[in-house]
C-alpha cells in the first residue's frame, strides 16, 4: 500500500486549509492506506473530538474528513460520489458531500457581480462513519487522489473546524474580492474622482476601504474609497 503524495504547491495550499480554518492544528498528509484503522479507534477519534468541542455525544462515530480532488472538479467529484453512495447503498455510513463555497463580489469591466467561489480548491469534505468500506467507496470514486489525514490513517475535523467552515458558507454579506494591492496602479470607477487614476496606498480589509493617492491640482491627496470604488488600472 502506497501512501498518496501532493506536489509541492498543493502541500501549501492544505497547509493554507487548515490554518484558515484552525491554526493551532498541526497540518495532516495524505494517505492511501488505512491499514489497521478499526471502528473502535474510529469512535474513539470521535469522542475525544466531541469532548474538546464540548458537543453533545453522538449515537455514532460519523466525522467530518477532507478528501483531496483535481482542482477544478470538486462538484463534479461531489457528483460522482454522491451516484456511487446511491448504486451501493452506503446512506447508512456516507451521510453528506460539501464543496465549500462563499459568495463573493467581484468588478469586471466597471460592472459588480456575485460569483460563488470555492473556499479550498481542490479539497471537498466528507461526513462519514469511517470504515473499510466507506474508505474504499470514497477513495475510489473518480476524481478522488486521497484523504487528508496524520500517518496512515484518515484525520476526521474537529468540531470548531466543521463550524468554522459551515459559518463561512452560510454568511449572509458577500465578501468581496480584492484584485489589487499596496504600490498598485487603480483606476476610480464611481463618486466624485471617477475615472482618475491613482496608487494605492493602504488597504483596510476589515473596513473594505482603501486609501488610493490621487494626482491632481499638481499634488498628490489622499482619497479613502469602498473596495468597489476602484478597480485594476
Amino acid at each position: 500500500m502506497v501512501a498518496d503524495e501532493f506536489r509541492p504547491e498543493e502541500e501549501a495550499q492544505l497547509e493554507q486549509l487548515m490554518e484558515e480554518v484552525a491554526p493551532e492544528a498541526q497540518v495532516p498528509e495524505a494517505t492511501d492506506d488505512i491499514a489497521g484503522v478499526t471502528g473502535t479507534q474510529a469512535a474513539d477519534s470521535a469522542e475525544e473530538t466531541e469532548a474538546r468541542s464540548g458537543a453533545s455525544e453522538p449515537q455514532d462515530s460519523r466525522a467530518w474528513y477532507v478528501v483531496h480532488c483535481y482542482s477544478g472538479y470538486e462538484n463534479k467529484v461531489k457528483h460522482n460520489l454522491e451516484q456511487r453512495i446511491e448504486t451501493m447503498q452506503m446512506h447508512d455510513q456516507i451521510f453528506q458531500v460539501v464543496v465549500p463555497t462563499e459568495d463573493e463580489i467581484e468588478v469586471r469591466e466597471g460592472k459588480r457581480r456575485v460569483v460563488e467561489r470555492r473556499v479550498f480548491p481542490g479539497y471537498i469534505l466528507v461526513q462519514m462513519l469511517l470504515s473499510d468500506d466507506s474508505w474504499y467507496v470514497v477513495r475510489n470514486t473518480p476524481g478522488v487522489t486521497g484523504f487528508v489525514g496524520m500517518g496512515n490513517t484518515p484525520t476526521p475535523l474537529r468540531y470548531e473546524e466543521v463550524q468554522s467552515i459551515m459559518k463561512r458558507m452560510e454568511a449572509e454579506a458577500p465578501k468581496i474580492k480584492v484584485t489589487f494591492k499596496s504600490g498598485q496602479k487603480v483606476r476610480i470607477i464611481d463618486g466624485p474622482f471617477n475615472e482618475f487614476i491613482g496608487m494605492v496606498d493602504a488597504i483596510d480589509m476589515e473596513r473594505a476601504k482603501v486609501r488610493v493617492l490621487v494626482s491632481f491640482f499638481g499634488r498628490e491627496t489622499p482619497v479613502e474609497l469602498d473596495f468597489l470604488q476602484v478597480e485594476k488600472a
